[in-house]
């Protein structure tokens, strides 16, 4: 199994062993029932994205917030 991203309300970000199933489950129990397609496709959007960047982060694939700004010219 893979190794998961976990929000949970208080305790922040856990890794924890689940499947994408049991993931996707959790998240479409967390959602009320208005949810629309696009709020749920939203939502694991963000997912992928966090998951990403910690494993980009892991890896020591980052650049420095001094590095970004000097790159696109914004003041520190």
């Amino acid at each position: 199994m893979e190794k998961a991203l976990s929000i949970e309300s208080e305790g922040g970000p856990k890794m924890q062993n689940t499947s994408v199933i049991e993931q996707a489950h959790r998240l479409l129990d967390t959602l009320p029932d208005s949810t629309t397609w696009e709020d749920l496709m939203y939502r694991i959007y963000v997912r992928q994205a966090i998951e990403e960047g910690l494993r980009d982060s892991d890896a020591g694939e980052t650049v420095d917030v001094k590095e970004v700004r000097k790159r696109f010219g914004l003041s520190s």
